[in-house]
């Protein structure tokens, strides 16, 4: 009977410190629930963070809304191909892929590893006169270099987009500055849709061809 006392006792104990424990837990919770309080799952997929700072797994900029929802050209799609073909499925770079085909650097960039590349959009090539623009594609060693002035050799991510000078595959350097969801490239091209990712890049869609230093 003694024994049962006790245990009896030591239940008691045990539901008497479990109950602040649970209180305190139900408590976390609701705060975590009220207005005001930690993002929600939605909101944890935002390109920006509580804090301000860049959510480096989302893609950001006033062009991603036109990037299709599904297949091969979505964000989901072009993260399953190496960048020159995940750039093939998004019709706003036609111009770009058709000119990366032109230099013979479909197989470079699809090989390389873990690179960062600013794509001009179609609209971007069609600011330069078209003249220029033939001239250009008709030119494989300008083309080649034009191209490879828009990869850098490593993974850039938005913070060192903030201020930054990098070297590219055509050997000169370019510059980024910016924060929060504007970056612009050598003070001229904007990046309107950044972060995408492909299987071996890092996408920064810009609305500028950029041109290596002469």
């Amino acid at each position: 009977m003694k024994a049962l006392h006790v245990r009896r006792a030591a239940v008691a104990l045990s539901a008497a410190v479990a109950l602040p424990l649970t209180l305190a837990a139900c408590s976390s919770d609701s705060k975590d629930n009220s207005p005001g309080s930690s993002a929600s799952s939605a909101e944890a997929s935002s390109p920006v963070e509580a804090d301000g700072s860049m959510n480096t797994n989302e893609p950001f900029g006033p062009a991603c809304s036109s990037v299709p929802k599904d297949g091969a050209g979505s964000f989901a799609g072009m993260a399953k191909d190496p960048v020159a073909t995940a750039a093939s499925n998004n019709p706003a770079l036609s111009t770009l892929v058709a000119a990366v085909r032109k230099a013979g650097l479909v197989d470079t960039l699809n090989n390389a590893r873990n690179i960062t590349v600013f794509a001009p959009t179609n609209d971007a090539f069609a600011r330069i006169p078209q003249a220029d623009l033939d001239k250009l594609l008709a030119d494989k060693a300008a083309l080649t270099k034009v191209l490879t002035y828009h990869v850098v050799g490593r993974k850039l991510t938005p913070k060192q987009l903030e201020k930054g000078s990098f070297a590219t595959l055509e050997k000169s350097e370019l510059t980024t500055s910016g924060s929060g969801m504007t970056y612009t490239v050598n003070e001229s091209s904007n990046v309107v849709c950044g972060n995408v990712p492909t299987a071996n890049a890092t996408v920064h869609i810009v609305d500028t061809v950029l041109m290596p230093p002469r």
